[in-house]
């Protein structure tokens, strides 16, 4: 029985006990295993490994595995990057993805990873956990690095097409987030607009512009892409079509200008000498920007814990993604979202009688 069907969770695992698709992502599962082996090392998690023995155990064997807790969960059938999710989770019931995502909906493991397919993750995670009362409609989030620290990005790419209530029930789960992972007590919210009067953007964001202003909760009214990155709010809400283009534009932003600085400090041997004497500087500035730092994004809105890894992320990201999974798990995910909500709620109701 899956948790959701009727209302009930099966006994939770140790928080300690996290399933990963082996398979998911783009260097798969050679990156995979490498950061589930340091994870397990660092932080003294056990990972169940989710794929085909005979591959994981070819990976396993180049690495130093003594005093670590690794299972394999043996299945054959994967998902690609580029398959149709729904499609695929009909036609491969066993795929790696999906049975990760299942053990931790059985209680066999506090939570899941995968670097795999987006909406494969996100429809599997529906189907084995099902939505959190008063969530209509999950959503992908992820903390981007802004200039006094982080901004948390809401949605990713989850939903391209929203309604008013979602963009409301996005910004509770942002609150509940940054809450419970960052302790902001009171966090702040923005919404993303083309301009940040309250007159401006689409019916849809004027629509929840509205909803937001009489949530309750710490509404800074709207904001632009640029307000992200300096870190005027705490927590940024968007439709995930917004969302995704704002993330993917940043990503891009930034490679480019690594690859302009990267050229320019070659170009001649003073340059060259003043980037050796920068390096420690550089060094910090890469980390701090650095999207692997936070390993993935968490899909909210599920009754579970479920983190998708970008498709491209290494064993530093899937490291840090099993860790952060681990104290989600730990710390009382589902309990914060839903607390949030049940909150959000109670206000909108109080202001609906006056």
């Amino acid at each position: 029985m899956t948790p959701g069907s009727n209302g009930a969770r099966p006994a939770a695992a140790s928080p300690h006990v996290i399933a990963l698709d082996a398979m998911g992502g783009d260097r798969a599962p050679g990156v995979v295993v490498e950061g589930a082996v340091d994870a397990a090392r660092a932080h003294g998690l056990t990972v169940l490994l989710v794929g085909p023995r005979a591959t994981i155990e070819a990976e396993l064997a180049r690495h130093n595995t003594t005093g670590i807790n690794l299972e394999i969960v043996e299945t054959d059938e994967v998902i690609a990057m580029n398959e149709q999710p729904a499609r695929a989770l009909r036609q491969k019931p066993r795929a790696s993805l999906k049975l990760a995502i299942d053990l931790a909906a059985e209680g066999r493991a506090a939570a899941a990873y995968s670097a795999g397919n987006s909406g494969a993750v996100m429809a599997a995670a529906l189907f084995a956990m099902r939505r959190l009362p008063g969530i209509e409609r999950p959503a992908f989030g992820s903390p981007v690095p802004n200039s006094n620290g982080l901004t948390f990005l809401i949605d990713m790419g989850a939903n391209a097409e929203c309604k008013p209530v979602y963009l409301l029930q996005f910004a509770a789960m942002g609150v509940a987030y940054m809450r419970l992972a960052f302790g902001h007590d009171n966090p702040t919210v923005g919404l993303l607009s083309n301009g940040e009067e309250e007159e401006k953007g689409t019916p849809l964001v004027k629509d929840a512009h509205r909803l937001l202003k009489a949530s309750g909760l710490n509404f800074a009214g709207n904001i632009e892409g640029k307000d992200v990155f300096a870190g005027t709010v705490d927590v940024a809400v968007a439709d995930g079509f917004s969302g995704n283009v704002l993330l993917k534009a940043a990503e891009g932003t930034r490679a480019m200008i690594e690859d302009a600085l990267r050229s320019e400090l070659e170009r001649s041997l003073r340059t060259r000498l003043g980037a050796l004497l920068a390096m420690p500087a550089f060094r910090a500035m890469r980390r701090r920007f650095d999207p692997e730092e936070y390993g993935g994004a968490p899909v909210l809105g599920v009754n579970g814990v479920v983190l998708k890894g970008h498709g491209r992320s290494g064993p530093k990201a899937i490291r840090n993604g099993l860790r952060l999974a681990h104290d989600l798990a730990e710390n009382g995910l589902i309990g914060a979202i839903s607390r949030e909500v049940e909150r959000l709620t109670v206000n909108l109701e109080s202001g609906a009688e006056t």
